[in-house]
């Protein structure tokens, strides 16, 4: 009977499956490095787009701070100029009412009265001045109910001193009195009087 010797056979077939291992050993291990390059370039290029949209907004966000400065660096101008043109409207609504107070003042003054101080906060107007009698204060307080301009005159003072060396009296006096101010651009309150009457101290 033959004798066959399968040793060399089994070291060949051997060898050739470490070989087929390491192969695809080898493979394996450059599939995986081909894999993990392929995922981290996917991720490092999802990353410098983030990055990329990130620097995007913050220059949009940039551009939209600045604009929001400039809105409200506008919005203060434009509440200076408003302020500015109320402040020439009433200038120019309060020059003529001056004028035309103190000229009635002087129109309703009667004979022997004299105005010694005038102080106006705003419509309310305090009159110091002498009078050679009471019943003239009385006569300009009616001169007063009987004006256009001016209205509720009220008497807090009347002082009676002797000022001459002939010995004439006059009578100090403090009249508070209210403006007539316009309701509507170029119309006056007309009947807004207060219908309290003059007093009559002295008269």
């Amino acid at each position: 009977m033959a004798r066959i010797n399968l040793l060399p056979w089994r070291a060949e077939l051997r060898r050739e499956q470490r070989i087929e291992f390491g192969i695809m050993l080898g493979i394996t291990a450059v599939v995986a490095i081909v894999v993990s390059l392929a995922v981290w370039w996917y991720y490092d290029q999802k990353i410098d787009y983030q990055k990329q949209r990130n620097a995007f907004l913050d220059a949009e966000i940039a551009k939209l701070d600045k604009k929001i400065e400039e809105i409200k660096s506008m919005e203060q101008e434009r509440e200076r100029l408003v302020k500015r043109i109320e402040a020439i409207q009433n200038l120019q609504t309060v020059r003529p009412l001056e004028v035309r107070l103190f000229d009635e003042i002087v129109t309703t003054l009667p004979d022997g009265v004299y105005i010694k101080q005038i102080d106006q906060k705003g419509s309310a107007i305090t009159i110091r001045g002498s009078a050679q009698s009471q019943s003239r204060v009385s006569n300009y307080m009616r001169n007063i109910e009987a004006s256009k301009w001016l209205t509720n005159p009220k008497l807090e003072v009347v002082q009676t001193t002797q000022e001459t060396k002939e010995g004439d009296r006059t009578s100090d006096f403090v009249l508070h009195v209210d403006q007539v101010l316009p309701t509507v651009e170029g119309e006056e309150s007309k009947g807004k009087k207060g219908v309290r009457k003059p007093s009559k101290a002295g008269a």
